[in-house]
């Protein structure tokens, strides 16, 4: 049970800060886009997301993946007129979704089925 908890705790600890190669990977391309929002919100959604996604690959739930990625849409939908906003936010949420879905299956290969 311990052990189980330790290496969930090591997988979302994982998961939250890999928004610093996140933020590496989107640097080239962040100069083109205007902030706007809540300065840091998106960072924080950025860690939400992938704790979540790791969540639902730790439980086999991967069609519910699909629930994020239109939730974020839909509350960015009219921002996603403009072409250049809509690229840097595609290839963010792309990258945080791949990372944590990776992280995930990576787990359950060396970890097992983790039940509690």
């Amino acid at each position: 049970m311990f052990s189980t908890l330790i290496i969930l705790f090591l997988g979302y600890f994982l998961v939250a800060v890999m928004g610093v190669a996140i933020k590496i990977f989107l640097k080239p391309y962040s100069s083109h886009i205007e902030c706007s929002g809540i300065k840091g919100a998106g960072a924080l959604i950025g860690v939400f997301e992938r704790i979540l996604v790791f969540t639902l690959v730790m439980t086999d739930q991967y069609a519910a993946i699909s629930i994020i990625f239109a939730a974020k849409s839909i509350a960015r939908f009219s921002e996603l007129n403009d072409r250049e906003f809509a690229e840097y936010y595609l290839l963010g949420t792309f990258a945080s979704i791949t990372i944590a879905i990776v992280v995930g299956i990576i787990f359950k290969l060396v970890f097992g089925d983790i039940s509690l």
